[in-house]
This record gives C-alpha cells, sequence and structure tokens, in this order.
C-alpha cells in the first residue's frame, strides 16, 4: 500500500488549497461569478469570454451580466474541488479494498465520500439560493471538515507519540480544539453577513465597549443575505452583534488556547508543540486586527481565513498526539 499515504499526503494539501481559494472566491466578491451549477452560464469547460458566447449567456440568464474574471475564479475552485472529491474517492477505495493490509476500519474514509458528497450539494445551493448565509457558512464548515478527517487519516498512518502525556493535558487540549472550531464557526457567520467591517475600530468597537447590538435578528439562520427572517433590511446593530460576538470568540480562544500553550511549554516533551500553537494563535489574532484596522484587504482577509485553517490543522494534530501518547 506504497499509494495510500501519498494520496493521503496530496488529497490533505490540496484540500488546503481548496479552503484558501473557497475563502478567496467569496472575498473577492465572486462566489455567484457563474450563476448555475455545475457548469458557467452552461459551460462545463471554461467560460464565456467570445461576444458570441457572452451574448447567449445573457440571453440564457437575464439579469446576469458575465464578468469573465469572477466566473474563472469560481470555476478554477470547482475545478480543484472536483479533483479533490475524486481522490477521497480512490482513497475510500484503496481503504476498502486494502482495509487489511492498513489494519484499520474503512470507515472514516467512507464518511469523507459522504462529507464531500454533501459539501458539493452545499456548493450548488451557495449558487441557486444566492449566498443565504447559513449554506454559505455550512460550506466552509464542510471544507474545514473536509481538510480535518483528511489530516486524521494522515496522521493514522504516522508512528503514535511517545512522550508522556496527562490527563490534564488531554483536556484542555480537547476544550482548545472545540472553542477552536466554535470560532471558526463564527468567523463564518461573520464573512458570510459581510459583518466583518461592522466594527471598524479597535479594541472598542464603534468607539465604546458595548454597542447598540441586535441578537434576536443576527442569529436566525432561516433568512436570506442582508435580510431578517421577515424580509426587512437586516440593521447595522444586528451585523454588529454578530462582529462583536466574534471578537467574545476570540478572547475565548486566546484565554483557553493560551492556558493550553502555557502548559505545553511547562511540559519539556511538548515545548515545541507549545511554541508552534502560540506561533499560530499570535499570527492569526495579528490577521484578524490588521483586517479591522485596514478596512479588510483582500490578501489580509484570506490569509485570516487560511491562518483558521492552519490553526485547526495544528490544534487536530496536537490531540492526536496527544490522545496517542502514554500516560
Amino acid at each position: 500500500m506504497r499509494f495510500y499515504r501519498p494520496l493521503l499526503i496530496l488529497a490533505t494539501l490540496l484540500a488546503f488549497g481548496v479552503v484558501s481559494l473557497g475563502a478567496y472566491v467569496r472575498l473577492s466578491d465572486a462566489g455567484l461569478g457563474c450563476p448555475d451549477w455545475p457548469g458557467c452560464y452552461g459551460h462545463l469547460l471554461g467560460v464565456p469570454e467570445q461576444a458570441h458566447e457572452q451574448s447567449a449567456a445573457l440571453q440564457a440568464f437575464p439579469g446576469k451580466p458575465v464578468e469573465p474574471h469572477k466566473a474563472w475564479k469560481e470555476m478554477l475552485h470547482r475545478y480543484l474541488a472536483g479533483t479533490l472529491g475524486l481522490l477521497i474517492l480512490g482513497i475510500a477505495g484503496l481503504a476498502w479494498r486494502h482495509r487489511r493490509e492498513l489494519r484499520q476500519s474503512p470507515l472514516l474514509p467512507t464518511v469523507l465520500v459522504a462529507v464531500v458528497g454533501f459539501q458539493a450539494m452545499l456548493g450548488m445551493w451557495t449558487v441557486t439560493l444566492l449566498l443565504k448565509p447559513v449554506i454559505v457558512s455550512a460550506h466552509l464548515l464542510g471544507g474545514m471538515s473536509t481538510l480535518a478527517l483528511l489530516l486524521w487519516l494522515v496522521l493514522r498512518q504516522t508512528l503514535g507519540n511517545q512522550i508522556p502525556a496527562g490527563s490534564g493535558l488531554r483536556t484542555l487540549g480537547t476544550l482548545a480544539l472545540v472553542v477552536v472550531i466554535g470560532q471558526i464557526a463564527l468567523g463564518g457567520w461573520v464573512s458570510s453577513n459581510y459583518a466583518a467591517l461592522a466594527c471598524a475600530d479597535f479594541p472598542t468597537c464603534q468607539g465604546v465597549w458595548l454597542p447598540e447590538m441586535d441578537f434576536q435578528h443576527a442569529f436566525q439562520l432561516r433568512r436570506d443575505l442582508g435580510q431578517t427572517a421577515d424580509g426587512a433590511l437586516l440593521s447595522n446593530a444586528a451585523l454588529t452583534a454578530i462582529h462583536w460576538t466574534h471578537r467574545i470568540g476570540a478572547l475565548l480562544v486566546l484565554l483557553i488556547a493560551g492556558t493550553l500553550t502555557r502548559t505545553l511549554w511547562q511540559h519539556p516533551g511538548w515545548r515545541g508543540w507549545g511554541l508552534l500553537l502560540a506561533g499560530a494563535l499570535c499570527t492569526q489574532l495579528s490577521l484578524g486586527i490588521a483586517n479591522v484596522l485596514l478596512s479588510l484587504p483582500l490578501p489580509l482577509a484570506v490569509a485570516h481565513n487560511t491562518g483558521a485553517a492552519l490553526l485547526l490543522a495544528i490544534m487536530l494534530a496536537l490531540n492526536f498526539r496527544l490522545w496517542t501518547a502514554p500516560r
């Protein structure tokens, strides 16, 4: 089974790229660059660029002017995601065929195939339901879940950690992983509702510590983009509530993951992990603050999303090591 592990590593790296590219597509306002799915204005390969192609596209999709630069971003993301799906299907096939050699259950690769299938449906609904926030957020979480499951499969192919870890360290590691996942979900909700600039200052929000906020409408799941559930315009107070909650989540991550970092540093065999986690935390917090103060420049916004994926990967790998280490 010499191909199994390399395929897993390749798929994991590709999943990381797909997550980052998906953030770029969303943040560059190209999520509706193609009004249909899985093709683009009816083209499965390429996008309408010639005059006659664009004329035909406008007839087929009235009111949807062709913007090739946005359409290409969206289609590149779809092509890479489709390639990743084929790789994962191949990995699942190998896991079933060589399950005795691998001495591992093929259940997780099978679950991964189901996750990718549902992720494809979310990608379609993102377009057909016109960027409905709950669908866009679920699509982001689906991408992160795909990355996490692939990374876990890679880690299962590596040797276990021989450095002892106490139950307290394991519990703290699990708690830190949970709050990081929760913060990623909050970040997805901020992004899908375009609430990143609801507070343009830091550490205060709109010049005060506790601005006017509308939590009732902020976290309603069944609503369209920019609207409340009853169709009214979503207020700035609701956007502020979304942004402010994400900041509180960042503080919680800093406290719990920071405590984990300090605890890891106190155990000589785990200091490298502590430094790695500290670096990822500091980088991600710095990117978040810079995005606010610099009014969300595209490179920094994409880097912040990529940093979230990297922090999740580090936390997942750390927890794998902690739970496979001897007591």
